[in-house]
């Protein structure tokens, strides 16, 4: 975007808040004249001395009138001073001006707009800046205060286009993000996160200062009460405009906040110390979830802060040991039933990753107290089935469709009503496929259009057992209808047509509760219990698939992955190539917590084409992205059918695959439940280029193993998500030998 062009800026008030406006635009540039209006003619001196305004005056009705059309007027005085302005303005400045505040309290601005005009004019838009200081007055203003800081515009219906374009460019010109938000939103979010914290640290302090038996406190405090109370210094006539002027809302906000002191007060004199851990993990979460918001706002553009491309170079043989995050299906599953069951649930190998991170969030949001992570280590303090409370406002589950779909089914059965929101990839994603046996079992669920989230799941349903025999092979249905059978009356079976993981079934065993399994068909009862137990869970063999892979392509590779989960509902990657004729061997091959685990050695040896067995198909089908660059590495002809399931994962995962290997040279055709891939064996595969991920993570870390058959460097665009399976993934790849950079 290109710089405002502004004729005149007029800073009514030219202290820390317009005085650094007024430097910001004119270190932009994008002012012909900046003219400073002050109550005291010191501050118009030094205002001009300091070259913070071109001229300045403490008689606003002088300089209104030689305002023209274009010209802006910044009002940064107090909050309950903005009236008194609004009527100079309106009885001296000409048509064709635009206006604009930084008040804090913006009901108060619309209101004392009415009382001047009657109604909120069209060339008068609503701001607020989110930045200041401990500093205050016109020797402190500097023109980087709004930098990488936002600005809350709240116009109005009848807001004119070009007013708030002339104001929305000013502030970008000053280097500042802007974000629109209605008047009443704006008041509410500011009581609770500015007005509220000011209240408690401008009381916290009153009090000490005035209790004698606290005479050394300000002596020996350490840091954290210096930090804590910082804003106790901040300017007393304005933070008391801002009290009255949006009295309401902050005595809400202080009403919430007492209950909730009340609340921890008594849990401190009763010694209740799971309550105390809840209130402290809770907080610590939301804490350490607003540091990492911060530090993605450090960009200015809030979308470029979420670009990662991957830069693989060609690279020799990989060689090592290694051990991979733990497996991220049994990371959601531990989660959830450890929060449902009653007692103290361990659970070690805890995947920090976003997704799994995601449902853990979740949970702390209805009210169960969840220590850690630390290291893969979470205990969890479970509530039991019925101990669930109603969050205090919709689940966002992030890029997760397990976290989404699974708690469809657990939430189906809950009193309350819950939203599930997700980002933009997993809102494109198919949820009526969930929500239809759910529907069937008595749950009222609503979604967005084309079945896709956010979902609506009405609490107080009475859900019945059901025998539902799954259309397509898909554990996340079927963990679904299942879970949800644990509310249920009666009985609840699910008949797979393609045996898919079975997580779930093995980990309510694990929980003590009764699962029958014949065959294809699993069934149990409503109205059981939980116990909690003791979790370990192994690495993850969809992320063990890469370097799986990575070792099979590339001559003279030797890898050991430690501890892995090789659960015969997961091990199709490893059937699969040992089909191609990979060199696998399983060795250490033990149980953990109900579950089979192995440490898996591959060394490279050459790979053949394969028609896939549709059998295997649902037992590897998150590690097709991998074995399709095993393919494009193979002699001969590799065949994929029955794989409808692979075009509605976090993205088409057999389109974009193919469009990636045909960017790099391969000859690859597509059908519509799977792909044909003519296999090459020259020693690079690939030439090298472009390709996008399209956010999915496994395609960008399919296509950074591909590099090892390459010719030249592969780009991979858009792999963010990598974070959310697998946080640690470039770290390991070239720990082995992969030459992998992150920009």
């Amino acid at each position: 975007m290109g710089k405002a062009q502004i004729g005149r800026l007029v800073v009514v008030g030219v202290g820390l808040i317009g005085g650094s406006f007024a430097l910001a635009l004119k270190a932009a540039s994008v002012c012909r004249e900046v003219i400073g209006v002050a109550l005291e003619e010191s501050t118009c001196e030094d205002a001009v001395r300091l070259g913070i305004v071109d001229r300045a005056s403490t008689r606003l009705k002088e300089i209104l009138p030689q305002l023209e059309p274009g010209d802006l007027v910044f009002v940064a005085v107090p909050t309950l001073a903005v009236e008194s302005v609004f009527s100079q303005i309106k009885e001296y400045m000409p048509a064709g001006v635009t206006i604009t505040d930084g008040a804090s309290v913006k009901g108060s601005v619309v209101r004392a707009a009415e009382r001047v005009w009657g109604c909120v004019p069209g060339f008068l838009v609503p701001g607020h800046p989110i930045a200041g200081s401990e500093k205050s007055g016109v020797t402190a203003a500097r023109d980087d205060l709004y930098c990488d800081h936002r600005i809350i515009l709240t116009p109005l219906p009848n807001t004119g286009d070009d007013h708030l374009r002339r104001v929305e460019q000013a502030w970008q010109a000053a280097g500042a993000e802007v974000l629109k938000m209605p008047v009443a939103e704006h008041d509410e979010v500011l009581a609770a996160t500015s007005h509220l914290p000011h209240v408690i640290a401008f009381s916290l302090v009153d009090t000490l200062a005035h209790d004698a038996e606290n005479e050394n406190i300000f002596r020996y405090a350490a840091g954290g009460f210096r930090d804590f109370t910082r804003i106790a210094s901040s300017d007393p006539v304005m933070w008391r405009d801002i009290m009255l002027a949006n009295r309401d809302a902050i005595l809400k906000a202080i009403d919430l906040y007492s209950l909730n002191l009340s609340s921890l007060r008594g849990a401190i004199a009763s010694g209740d110390s799971a309550a105390l851990m809840g209130v402290f993990t809770r907080a610590k979460a939301a804490r350490d979830h607003f540091t990492k918001m911060l530090a993605k706002q450090a960009y200015s553009d809030s979308m470029q802060a979420q670009e990662i491309t991957f830069i693989a170079q060609p690279s020799g043989a990989v060689s090592g040991r290694l051990r991979v995050p733990g497996d991220k299906s049994m990371s959601h599953r531990s989660i959830m039933l450890g929060s449902l069951a009653e007692g103290l649930t361990e659970v070690e190998g805890f995947l920090e990753g976003e997704d799994a991170l995601a449902t853990l969030q979740a949970f702390r949001d209805m009210g169960v107290v969840i220590e850690g992570p630390y290291d893969g280590r979470v205990t969890i303090h479970g509530v039991g089935l019925r101990g669930l409370k109603a969050p205090p406002g919709s689940l966002y589950l992030g890029n997760s469709g397990t976290s989404m779909r699974l708690l469809a089914g657990l939430l189906a059965g809950q009193d309350f009503d819950v939203t599930l929101t997700g980002d933009e990839s997993l809102s494109k994603r198919p949820m009526n496929r969930v929500a239809n046996p759910l529907r069937d079992m008595g749950a009222i669920i609503e979604t967005g259009p084309e079945g896709r989230p956010p979902l609506l799941i009405k609490g107080g349903s009475q859900l019945r057992g059901i025998h539902y025999p799954l259309p397509m092979a898909s554990a996340q249905v079927k963990s679904a209808v299942l879970l949800a059978g644990l509310y249920a009356d009666g009985e609840t079976s699910t008949v797979e047509p393609a045996p898919t993981r079975d997580h779930t079934e093995r980990m309510l065993q694990g929980f003590g509760y009764s699962v029958e399994r014949n065959g294809a068909q699993a069934t149990l009862g409503g109205g059981g219990a939980l116990k909690a137990c003791h979790i370990d869970v192994p690495a993850d063999i969809s992320s063990a698939a890469f370097f799986m892979v990575a070792a099979a392509i590339s001559p003279g590779s030797d890898i050991l992955l430690e501890h892995v989960g090789i659960n015969p509902t997961r091990d199709g990657v490893i059937n699969i190539l040992r089909a191609m004729g990979a060199d696998i061997e399983l060795v250490n091959i033990r149980e953990v917590g109900g579950e089979p685990v192995a440490d898996i050695s591959v060394r490279y040896t050459p790979l053949k084409g394969i028609r896939i067995p549709e059998d295997q198909v649902p037992l590897a089908i998150d590690e097709f992205p991998a074995l399709f660059i095993a393919a494009a590495c193979a002699e001969g002809e590799t065949v994929l059918t029955g794989a409808e399931e692979l075009r509605v994962k976090e993205s088409d995962r057999i389109q974009a695959m193919a469009n990636g290997l045909a960017a790099l040279g391969a000859e690859v055709r597509t059908t519509p439940d799977g792909i044909v891939i003519q296999g090459a064996q020259e020693e690079a595969v690939f030439s090298g280029g472009t390709v996008d991920s399209l956010g999915d993570h496994r395609i960008a870390m399919a296509f950074s193993v591909a590099s090892l058959r390459a010719k030249d460097t592969i780009r991979i665009l858009h792999c963010a998500n990598v974070a959310t399976s697998f946080p640690n993934f470039a770290e390991l790849a070239t720990g082995v030998g992969l030459k992998l950079q992150l920009a």
